[in-house]
Formats: C-alpha cells, sequence, structure tokens
C-alpha cells in the first residue's frame, strides 16, 4: 500500500481520532463519517478484484459484502495490536470479497484448485514449446490422462453462471448488443423475415379477396368472421344450404387460383 494509494481515502491519523472519539462517546455519526470515508476503499477493492474475473460477475454484491464487513471492522479494530484501522479494514474488505466469490462459484474448490495447476502448466507449456499444449501434453504435467482433463473442462463449464444481460463483443459494447439478443428464439412474432412474409401474404389475400365476386365475398364473412351456420347464411342470404356450400367452395378455388396455390402464404395468413 503506497501513499499514493492510501490518499484516496482518509489519512491514518485522522481516521484513529475519529475512531477514539467514537469509542469515548458512542457517537455513531462519527462511525457514519469513518465509512463514509472508507467507502472508496470498499469499491477500489471491489473493482480490482472485478477485473480479473468474467464479465457476468456483479461487482455490486462485492461491493455490497465489502461495506458490511468495513462496518464491523471499525467496531472490531483494536489500535492496541499495532495495525493502522486502513490495514485492518483492508484486510477484512478483501476476505470478504474472496468469501463473497466462493459463495456465488457453483464449482467446488478442489475443481479450482486443479484449475490453477492446469492453467500454470498451460504457461509452463507455452513459455518453452511456443504453442499451447495439447490435453494430453496438459494431463501428463499434471498427473491426468486427457480424457480427465476433458471431464474437467466439462465440470467447469457446467459450473459457470453468465448474466444473459451482458454485453457481447467489444464492437457491440457501443451498440449495447446483450446476450440475451444473440440467442435463438422460437417465437416467430419477433423474426422479422417472418414479419414480412406474413404482412406480404396478407396484403396479396386481400387483394386476392378484394377480386371474389359479391356473393362469394359475403359468404366468407358470414362464414369466418361472423361465424354462422351454412344453413343460417343459406336464410339471410335466401338461398339453400347447398348454395351456400357451392359458393363456399368456389371461393376457395378462386383464392387458390389467385394466389398460385402459394401454401406457405395461405399458412401464414391462416
Amino acid at each position: 500500500m503506497n501513499t499514493k494509494t492510501r490518499q484516496r481515502w482518509i489519512e491514518s491519523d485522522e481516521a484513529r481520532r475519529l475512531w477514539l472519539e467514537y469509542k469515548r462517546t458512542g457517537d455513531v455519526r462519527l462511525r457514519d463519517r469513518l465509512i463514509m470515508s472508507y467507502a472508496p476503499l470498499v469499491k477500489f477493492l471491489a473493482y480490482r478484484k472485478a477485473a480479473e474475473l468474467p464479465a457476468s460477475c456483479n461487482v455490486e454484491d462485492l461491493i455490497s459484502a465489502g461495506l458490511v464487513e468495513l462496518i464491523g471492522a471499525i467496531d472490531r479494530w483494536d489500535p492496541g495490536k499495532g495495525a493502522t484501522l486502513e490495514q485492518f479494514a483492508w484486510t477484512r474488505i478483501h476476505g470478504a470479497i474472496i468469501d463473497q466469490l466462493r459463495k456465488a462459484d457453483w464449482a467446488p474448490r478442489s475443481a479450482r484448485r486443479l484449475e490453477r495447476r492446469l492453467e500454470s502448466a498451460r504457461r509452463e507449456f507455452a513459455a518453452v514449446q511456443g504453442r499451447a499444449p495439447t490435453r494430453d501434453e496438459l494431463g501428463t504435467m499434471v498427473g491426468l490422462s486427457g480424457a480427465e482433463v476433458l471431464e474437467h473442462e466439462h465440470r467447469l463449464e457446467q459450473a459457470e453462471v453468465g448474466s444473459l444481460n451482458v454485453v457481447v463483443g467489444r464492437e457491440q459494447a457501443e451498440a449495447g448488443v446483450e446476450r440475451i439478443d444473440t440467442l435463438r428464439s422460437d417465437d416467430l412474432s419477433v423474426d422479422p423475415a417472418h414479419a414480412a412474409h406474413v404482412a406480404d401474404a396478407k396484403a396479396r389475400f386481400r387483394e386476392a379477396f378484394d377480386q371474389l365476386p359479391r356473393r362469394q365475398r359475403e359468404v366468407a364473412v358470414l362464414l369466418y368472421v361472423k361465424e354462422l351456420t351454412l344453413r343460417e347464411i343459406g336464410d339471410l342470404l335466401g338461398v339453400s344450404e347447398s348454395r351456400v356450400c357451392q359458393l363456399h367452395g368456389e371461393l376457395r378455388r378462386n383464392l387458390a387460383r389467385s394466389l398460385g396455390d402459394d401454401e406457405p402464404l395461405l399458412s401464414a395468413v391462416g
């Protein structure tokens, strides 16, 4: 901890003076002042640790855990043990941030220890050979088979929990493209190509419908919009039920002929 870093928050002598006054008077305003003075230290440690982690890491959770530990550190500090309040708080906050990361990590510690060994072996191999090792070569360096290394990689992949709202790709950062925007969806209503297809189908269907004889259009409206039966339509139009059925067959054939028997268009409209 150098002087330049320490100057980002309260000086140690001032912190000691405030703490002694707080302990003497019990004035919580003095404790609150110490908390606010060291809050930048919490953010500094949280963001420094977050920089080493995937973008899915929630830095706000780290800051929250650090602030809780800061409050506890102020109450538990013992100046007689030699460490300054800053040093004591630094250690406690850093530990709380690590604990928070462990709580959020679904992989067991043994898997993380093995991953650190594998990563060290990768760097060592690349430094000597000038290339990345194969799984078999990597396994040999740590006493495992290639299949065991592959199994370990699969376990870590299953333990990774990411956010769908994280921005993907550096070139996408300014555009704000999130991972959820890149996932394939089975909902055709959000597919622009499908929407254009349906709009085109509806336009062609309306054009073909407008070219039908008036009586056929009436039958279509009464049958599909008003949802009347063939008998009810016949009574309304003053014709027999069989005549309504005949008109219905004619309008279907006319539509199919006008649309060129384009089944995808008819399906899209339906």
